[in-house]
């Protein structure tokens, strides 16, 4: 269904945000726009929310399965500003939110839905999980100069750490990590230091008065945390096209790049158990 903007879908679709998991996928440009929404469809979310650039066309099938919303996400806090607007409308829903190129993997997700999984984590007394925003790439970037290639996809099997999250007085945060690698880490000189960082709160219950911030966390501080104080909690990933396209595509790095692969590059099966066996994401007490 379409609508005007963000105001008229608030106005007329608010049923559509009654229940979760609700998936909002923001469209940026129309990269693997409908690869994006059909892999999220397969997951089980009940409803999806594609926001997209107001001249961006979407076919006409594609557009009769999501709520198509025109919203400009290139102004400055256009991104969380329309996930915080969702936020309000629809307290105590689950919801997720990632960017077009992005595919959302879970622990045993081919087998089971968004909505087995969070039914789980909430009883967890989760009302957030952390995802990793893990890098693709293709490995030909001549026959795929935005480096985008589902077919050809890569990523990195190895590269990856955590550091300390310090609080304003410098003390480190319970419970709380900075994670890196992929290619914000191999290619940081490219990237600002405010972006370099892996994770995302990209799952979450909405509740009153909750905000995500644009550093992709959020303004009540357990949100942010990897796991409970009594054991590991399940974890997810973002399998992301994003930051290999903006460095193809952006003049001031391009041409210093030839190629992403290196030594511990490895194709990327597109399954939950290579993410697993490669330490990308945690099933905690899910069996």
């Amino acid at each position: 269904m379409r609508y005007r903007n963000l105001d008229d879908f608030l106005e007329r679709g608010r049923s559509a945000l009654a229940r979760g998991p609700l998936a909002l996928i923001l469209a940026e440009d129309p990269t693997e726009v409908e690869s994006t929404v059909r892999h999220h469809q397969r997951l089980g979310f009940r409803e999806t929310l594609l926001f997209v650039p107001p001249a961006l066309d979407i076919a006409p099938a594609l557009a009769e399965t999501v709520r198509l919303i025109p919203h400009d996400l290139h102004g400055g806090g256009a991104r969380e500003g329309a996930v915080n607007r969702i936020i309000a409308a629809a307290p105590g829903v689950w919801m997720y939110y990632c960017f077009n190129a992005e595919y959302l993997f879970f622990p045993f997700c081919e087998s089971r839905s968004i909505g087995e999984m969070l039914t789980f984590h909430g009883e967890e007394r989760r009302e957030a999980m952390l995802t990793y925003v893990i890098d693709l790439y293709a490995d030909d970037l001549n026959a795929h100069p935005d480096a985008v290639s589902l077919e050809r996809a890569h990523l990195d099997r190895s590269g990856y750490y955590a550091l300390a999250r310090h609080d304003e007085n410098g003390h480190p945060k319970e419970r709380q990590l900075d994670f890196f690698g992929g290619l914000r880490w191999r290619f940081e000189e490219h990237i600002p230091p405010e972006r370099r960082r892996i994770d995302r709160i990209a799952i979450f219950r909405a509740r009153k008065g909750l905000e995500l911030r644009p550093d992709h966390t959020f303004n009540i501080e357990e949100y942010n945390t990897y796991a409970c104080p009594w054991h590991h909690n399940l974890t997810a990933a973002v399998c992301s096209f994003r930051a290999a396209k903006a460095l193809k595509t952006n003049p001031g790095s391009t041409f210093d790049i030839p190629t992403f692969r290196w030594r511990n590059s490895v194709p990327f099966r597109w399954n939950s158990r290579q993410l697993m066996d490669l330490g990308l994401m945690e099933p905690g007490q899910w069996f």
